[in-house]
């Protein structure tokens, strides 16, 4: 791997964790909102959570594009607070990332709050627990494998992001040049070489950050199985 190819995988990590993050902040209060609603409006705002699953990539880019440059007014007001340029910037690339991978972190948050029901958060609230000692008493541990799994998809779906940084964020080396920008920019050279190193090591992660949510997603008497240990006596096992 070459320094700029290097370069982009820094800036690819970089992005994904912050928007990690930034989805877990207001995903969990937008996924709980959406648990407890009982309004006919509900449909309405799940549709537009998850509409980034099913509209084209260039489409959620070319009108974020339109909004972040200076002559509208998102991108008006960034410049003035910041003195620089929204567009092509890496803001831009975190801010559609956060977009773009929505669903892929509320959904799971809210199917899960949904399950857990309210007898339990109720009862706490009888014993006087606060609203954020109840979520991280309560709530936080019966759906803990669900915040690993609404994570892991939402950073994995960030570094596999092509269509929406490529119109936000352009290609600027260290700036918004991500991993998948960096690999189609290797097959449009002919370099098919770097190209597969590329795409191997997107391959590779994917499959093992799926098989860590799907192994973390088994009950647990079925992973402590596949354990070589004698979880009781704590030796190795015989069997």
């Amino acid at each position: 791997m070459n320094t700029s190819d290097f370069q982009a995988l820094m800036t690819t990590l970089e992005m994904a964790a912050l928007t990690t993050a930034i989805l877990l902040v207001i995903g969990t209060p937008l996924a709980w909102y959406l648990a407890k609603m009982t309004s006919r409006f509900k449909v309405v705002i799940e549709a537009i959570v998850a509409l980034p699953l099913v509209l084209p990539p260039t489409v959620l880019g070319f009108y974020l594009l339109i909004a972040f440059s200076p002559e509208h007014l998102p991108g008006q007001l960034w410049q003035q607070a910041t003195g620089k340029q929204l567009a092509f910037s890496f803001s831009a690339i975190v801010i559609g990332s956060v977009l773009y991978s929505l669903p892929f972190v509320v959904q799971p948050l809210q199917k899960a709050f949904e399950q857990l029901g309210d007898s339990l958060v109720e009862a706490g609230a009888l014993l006087g627990a606060g609203p954020i000692d109840r979520f991280f008493s309560i709530v936080l541990p019966l759906t803990k494998a669900s915040f690993i799994t609404a994570a892991s998809l939402g950073f994995a779906h960030t570094v596999g992001e092509f269509g929406v940084i490529l119109m936000i964020g352009g290609n600027i080396p260290g700036e918004t040049r991500v991993l998948s920008i960096a690999l189609f920019d290797h097959v449009e050279a002919f370099d098919y070489a770097r190209a597969h190193l590329l795409a191997i090591s997107l391959l590779i992660g994917s499959m093992v950050l799926l098989a860590a949510i799907y192994w973390l997603n088994l009950p647990r008497k079925k992973r402590l199985k596949r354990l070589p240990i004698d979880i009781e006596q704590g030796e190795p096992s015989n069997d």
